[in-house]
């Protein structure tokens, strides 16, 4: 997909989450053209629609609320509190578009009034226009989807669509989050180290079993003293390790059945 690079663009962040097959007119706010779909023949992924999508999305944030443990974000099981985060913390930001992701292999299953045939959110931000990078980030896949084709094929398309224009792609995730990390080196992203003590973690994480997999907060009067702090590997995927065999690799992995 062809697309000009906006000089002026701020950070670019894609956001996946669970789908349904309806569809509404809505204002993405986003600074390049925003693709109708991005597609392989397990999933498809379509531009996300609040009024459509999040209700689901909130309920099943509220079954598997462990999905947040180890991400900076909020653990958003209320609908209300989800629509507001998205129009004030996202859709303001020209660079930050969010999708919906189908899961192509299986029926879609109901969830109230809603259909929906996939349980997976990921984030792709820090587009630099200026220099020609931009970042994968933040990943929640909801337990029934892990460990399957979902979270390959969804990120495939990501690196697809992305490293159409920008020369260098990161990937952060907490460092203990391993699931994350051989992710993203199966892509073939590059380990290029850890940033300590990078994020502060919110306070709904700072009970005694997340305390053991995150840093906790040590020092006397603490501005968060509540909240638990974390260290983030950084992995990277350029242009170069794109054309001389990552892109390759990207649709073997994609192509897998198990």
């Amino acid at each position: 997909m062809e697309r000009a690079l906006a000089q002026d663009c701020p950070p670019f962040q894609l956001f996946i989450m669970s789908a349904t097959s309806e569809h509404q007119a809505y204002d993405q706010n986003f600074c390049f053209p925003v693709p109708e779909a991005l597609e392989s023949d397990r999933v498809k992924l379509v531009p996300f629609v609040p009024s459509l999508h999040s209700k689901a999305y909130a309920d099943l944030s509220s079954t598997y609320r462990e999905v947040y443990r180890y991400i900076p974000l909020g653990a958003f099981w209320d609908q209300a509190a989800l629509d507001t985060y998205i129009e004030q913390s996202f859709r303001v930001e020209p660079g930050w578009i969010l999708f919906a992701v189908f899961d192509k292999t299986k029926p879609s299953e109901t969830f109230g009034s809603r259909r929906i045939p996939c349980r997976h959110y990921r984030v792709h931000q820090h587009l630099t226009p200026k220099h020609l990078s931009t970042e994968i980030g933040a990943v929640i896949l909801f337990p029934p989807f892990q460990r399957t084709h979902v979270a390959s094929n969804a990120t495939g398309l990501l690196l697809q669509y992305a490293l159409n224009r920008p020369n260098a792609l990161q990937w952060r995730a907490n460092a203990l989050n391993k699931g994350s990390i051989n992710l993203a080196q199966r892509l073939k992203f590059q380990m290029e180290g850890v940033l300590r003590w990078n994020r502060a973690l919110p306070a709904h994480l700072a009970n005694d079993q997340d305390r053991m997999a995150n840093r906790e907060s040590l020092r006397e009067e603490d501005p968060k003293p509540d909240c638990v702090g974390r260290d983030t590997a950084l992995l990277g995927l350029c242009w170069d390790d794109w054309e001389s065999g990552a892109k390759e690799n990207v649709a073997t992995v994609m192509a897998r059945t198990k």
